[in-house]
């Protein structure tokens, strides 16, 4: 019987060490480069944008005009629309797929802490009826980021235009 056990250990073991054996290949080189990662830095802000928004501007972001369909090399400039039910983006890229600039235009997004805060603060007792979310982005000039806001009180109706941190223009 211990013949049996024992047999059975070092064949246990022996399997084990045979299962071992790596394979070695090697791989092309690979390089990964981004040319719109000032656009995604630009909009990064202290409070996150809704999802839909980040989704669609990741897509902006990592747009290659050279692959798409419409792609000459006469143009120097290419203005891409991009939609979904919340909102679209008109982004220009150069001929290098370069991002210039964007226009964006959001409706009823989740607004930021910082903006519903200041407008109950402000205004206390209205309701928030509709909004809508404006992004200028411009290579050389920076972003900026606006509110425009709806409230309601009763018959009442005011409209305000607020940043991103709640400040009121």
């Amino acid at each position: 019987m211990k013949k049996l056990l024992l047999g059975l250990f070092v064949f246990g073991l022996t399997i084990q060490s045979y299962s071992q054996v790596i394979k070695t290949e090697e791989l092309s080189e690979v390089i990964v480069y981004a040319t719109n990662y000032k656009y995604l830095n630009s909009l990064v802000s202290e409070e996150p944008a809704d999802i839909s928004v980040e989704l669609l501007q990741r897509k902006v972001a990592a747009f290659n005009v050279a692959d798409s369909d419409f792609y000459q090399d006469d143009y120097d400039l290419y203005q891409i629309n991009f939609f979904i039910p919340e909102g679209k983006i008109l982004a220009a890229y150069d001929k290098d797929g370069k991002l210039l600039r964007t226009a964006q235009r959001f409706r009823d997004v989740k607004l930021p802490n910082s903006v519903r805060q200041s407008v109950v603060k402000r205004f206390p007792g209205w309701t928030i009826t509709k909004d809508i979310y404006l992004v200028n982005y411009h290579d050389k000039f920076g972003v900026t980021k606006k509110y425009k806001l709806k409230l309601s009180n009763g018959e009442k109706v005011v409209r305000v235009k607020t940043d991103e941190k709640g400040n009121f223009l």
